[in-house]
């Protein structure tokens, strides 16, 4: 029930007008309460009290100088105990909190008419001294806690964001030194180019000595040499990331590039590739090559002799890719001439997709076969 009224208190108690209008007029109202016998220059300084504390935050010390004619004089509390209580809270320096609260308790203490009050060691004048000094020490202590408070927690905050940024540099190293084993790894990682060297390679294997060996052994070297070049490139990155930003990447593949990769496949695809007078942003381009790059890559694998159909046609602002391949016309051997395959390809493909604002399916046909389709815009929408 507590909670439940706290969360339906109106917004206005939590503004900060509220807070520096309340003892406005809270100190005018006191002023009107002593104005009874009072002249009208008294009842002046009462208010000019009363008004001055709308300064009480910018100039406090300057605040509080203005109100003491008025409590010198009148007997208006609000306003010079406020006025204490904004000097502790808004001056770092005790003494200066020190010296108001003084002040205005001598202030106090020896008021007008000053023949009210005997310079006399007795009951009455100690017990009034104890409540000046009680009046004034009051708002001090307060007003120093406040301060203390907005401190600590300016200091927690400080504090809060010094772990953060701890936390941030422990998983920059954490993530510095995975990259580093993932460098050492790379050696182990299967690519495209070793899925055709190894297809390449079996190929040499059952095929008779003629040129046409020749020219596969010289596809396998050329793959090779081009699959050592990458790997080289991205253990370069992996092991100066967080480093240094300017590690120098390989030249990126684009559609230029996919002549010569559906060729350099050996697959017997009917491609007909129309990308527009478009320039497409370089992220497009690097997507569109890994799909057919990937797609090609499975058909080599599982239906090398299937017929296999690439398209990549630019459709307004949109670049279409498909991928296709019928089912492959004799079944394939045994277990030992499967090429091992994670599965993670498809997936990094439709990531890729999906971040630069497009679509990607692969799914298998009703002949038989499979195809990939990839839609990729422009532009992020």
């Amino acid at each position: 029930m507590t909670a439940d009224r706290h969360r339906r208190r109106p917004a206005w108690t939590g503004s900060p007008w509220v807070a520096l209008l309340l003892p406005v007029l809270f100190s005018l109202v006191d002023a009107a309460l002593v104005a009874r016998n009072s002249s009208w220059w008294e009842n002046g300084l009462s208010v000019l009290a009363a008004a001055a504390l709308l300064l009480r935050r910018r100039f406090p010390v300057l605040v509080l100088l203005l109100t003491l004619p008025g409590s010198f004089l009148n007997y208006i509390w609000i306003a010079p105990v406020t006025a204490v209580y904004s000097v502790a809270a808004h001056r770092a320096r005790p003494w200066v909190t020190t010296v108001a609260a003084t002040v205005f308790a001598l202030v106090e203490f020896f008021h007008w008419p000053l023949s009210d009050h005997p310079l006399a060691f007795d009951r009455d004048n100690a017990l009034y001294a104890i409540q000046c000094v009680m009046l004034a020490a009051g708002p001090a202590a307060l007003g120093l806690l406040s301060r203390t408070r907005r401190e600590l927690a300016t200091k927690l905050d400080e504090l809060t964001r010094g772990q953060e940024r701890e936390s941030r540099l422990l998983a920059e190293r954490v993530l510095i030194s995975e990259r580093g084993r993932l460098a050492r790894e790379m050696h182990d990682v299967v690519s495209h180019q070793v899925s055709l060297i190894s297809i390449q390679a079996g190929a040499l294997q059952v095929s008779s000595p003629d040129p046409a060996a020749v020219a596969t052994a010289r596809t396998i070297r050329e793959l090779s040499v081009r699959t050592l070049e990458e790997l080289r490139q991205m253990v370069g990155v992996l092991r100066a990331s967080g480093v240094r930003g300017d590690v120098p990447l390989a030249p990126q593949p684009r559609l230029a590039d996919l002549c010569r990769l559906i060729q350099e496949s050996g697959l017997p695809a009917d491609t007909e590739i129309s990308t527009g007078e478009l320039p497409w942003p370089e992220a497009v381009e690097r997507a569109a090559y890994r799909t057919v790059q990937e797609a090609l890559t499975n058909i080599s694998k599982h239906a090398p002799d299937s017929a296999v159909e690439v398209r990549v046609l630019a459709r307004g602002a949109r670049l279409r890719v498909e991928v296709r391949n019928g089912p492959p016309p004799v079944p394939s051997g045994g277990p030992g001439e499967v090429l091992p395959g994670g599965g993670h390809g498809l997936v990094g493909l439709r990531e890729r997709a999906q971040l630069l604002g497009g679509t990607l399916t692969a799914r298998p046909t009703a002949d038989g076969g499979f195809e990939v389709l990839a839609d990729l815009p422009a532009a992020r929408d």
